[in-house]
């Protein structure tokens, strides 16, 4: 109840806002790097409650959004093959893959099922010694530890029967390409609070100073959100460029040493596509020598896959934070949940998806004007 109280005060919601009109005296654009963050904002309205001058740009942090189209194709590929269980997290089963998705490889016979850990499927590995186990691995520095001890029991359980089609991503590196992106309107960040729970934040000072940007560590809650805001402002009109822990509870500036060991045991840092935006150097991990037997890529031979985006989707425009959802010709209309072009209408993280669940069905009205009262989303 006492945390339901503290991060549901509209009173201190009120102060907050009051503190950043009362600081701001010129244009803004922020983004917030983490899917679940943009949901937070567009669920509770938080974008139209701060004042004009301040705007958020919604960036690439859905690990599904960013997993590429060639490693969708090579999931359906491998999910498809006699004698494979092929498991994931549930988002990823209606993510579109060239033609067609894992939903529809499980209705055409493929055993594909859904997990709630990589260890579930290594169970299933253990008790199915005649099936080929596959995990999707995917996600952020946040997922990382998970599967990596999943590949490390494995091994010492002598598993031969168990691998992963890994598809992890890294933030910082997509920061820096971010800010190195021609057009790029980015002037400070809204860190994923998770991501640093385990990796700390000791990849950001450099970034901040490098790209002269705040970086503000920062939780989901829509306090959370409105206090990185709030600190990202006054650097920002001070003419400082910092890195600062807006989420003490849950990020430490070393991270989780125990996590980051099993990742540097495990995994090795590679150059990585992403969906919609292109290669990035060191933007993701894949597994190390040590580990090369259990990856799924590998094993089945799937290597060679090349595709091609549809050009209609514009979701990596979006992801790039270079447009609103609303903004793209699809949305809400060829593009819908029921029917979507891209990963970011699929995901539940996904902008466009966020867009959509919550009714911001118009295209964003021109800066300087804002949405009246009455209509604004409720918050909650």
């Amino acid at each position: 109840m006492k945390y339901i109280e503290e991060f549901n005060d509209p009173e201190r919601a009120g102060r907050l806002l009051d503190e950043i009109r009362a600081t701001v005296t010129r244009p803004w654009a922020l983004m917030e790097v983490c899917g679940g963050q943009t949901h937070s904002i567009i669920r509770h309205g938080i974008d139209q409650l701060l004042p004009e001058e301040v705007e958020l740009i919604h960036g690439p942090g859905c690990p599904v959004c960013v997993t590429p189209l060639e490693v969708i194709d090579k999931a359906l590929e491998i999910a498809a093959r006699p004698g494979v269980v092929f498991c994931s997290f549930g988002d990823m089963l209606r993510v579109p893959g060239t033609d067609r998705d894992l939903f529809r490889v499980k209705g055409e016979g493929g055993d594909v099922r859904v997990v709630y850990s990589p260890l579930d499927a290594l169970d299933l590995a253990r008790r199915n010694p005649d099936r080929q186990v596959v995990f999707f691995a995917i996600g952020f520095e946040t997922t990382a530890p998970a599967n990596a001890m999943a590949v490390h029991q494995a091994r010492r359980l002598g598993l031969d029967n168990f691998s992963l089609l890994v598809s992890h991503v890294r933030v910082p590196p997509a920061i820096e390409a971010i800010m190195a992106a021609p057009g790029c309107r980015v002037q400070g960040f809204l860190a994923a609070g998770h991501v640093c729970s385990v990796m700390g934040t000791a990849e950001y000072p450099d970034l901040a100073e490098k790209h002269r940007v705040p970086v503000v560590v920062t939780g989901f809650e829509p306090l959370d959100i409105l206090e990185g805001v709030r600190r990202a402002v006054h650097q920002l009109e001070r003419g400082e460029h910092r890195v600062e822990n807006a989420y003490p509870r849950a990020v430490r500036e070393e991270g989780n040493p125990a996590a980051l060991g099993m990742i540097e045991e495990v995994f090795e840092v590679t150059d990585r596509n992403w969906r919609g935006i292109g290669r990035i150097p060191a933007s993701g991990w894949r597994l190390n020598d040590a580990f090369r037997a259990y990856d799924a890529e590998h094993r089945f031979d799937v290597s060679g896959i090349r595709t091609e985006e549809p050009a209609v989707c514009r979701a990596g425009e979006v992801l790039q934070g270079l447009i609103k959802p609303t903004e793209c010709e699809a949305f809400g209309t060829a593009c819908t949940p029921r029917t979507p072009l891209g990963a970011t209408m699929v995901s539940s993280e996904g902008a466009c998806a966020a867009y959509y669940l919550y009714r911001r069905m118009n295209a964003p009205a021109p800066r300087g004007s804002r949405v009246p009262q009455e209509e604004m989303n409720p918050v909650g």
